[in-house]
């Protein structure tokens, strides 16, 4: 089974697997809060989409944040 996109390719935008899989889990809790805060459903799953944001180079600093939303 071929996975796209390669984890080479992913690792060329990342450094190492570890920052990797926190930037990909991270950027995915984001999507889905914001999602279900809008109430809008997803067509893809949240980890999908933030995979192919990591390929496409939209990462952002906030990675290391944390999750709660802000009151």
């Amino acid at each position: 089974m071929m996975l796209y996109p390669a984890m080479k390719d992913l690792l060329e935008k990342v450094p190492s697997r570890y920052e990797l899989v926190n930037v990909v889990a991270c950027k995915a809790r984001r999507i889905a809060r914001d999602a279900e805060m809008a109430g809008e459903p997803l067509e893809e799953k949240p980890v999908s989409i933030a995979i192919q944001a990591v390929a496409n180079g939209e990462l952002d600093n906030r990675a290391g944040e944390s999750e709660q939303p802000e009151e």
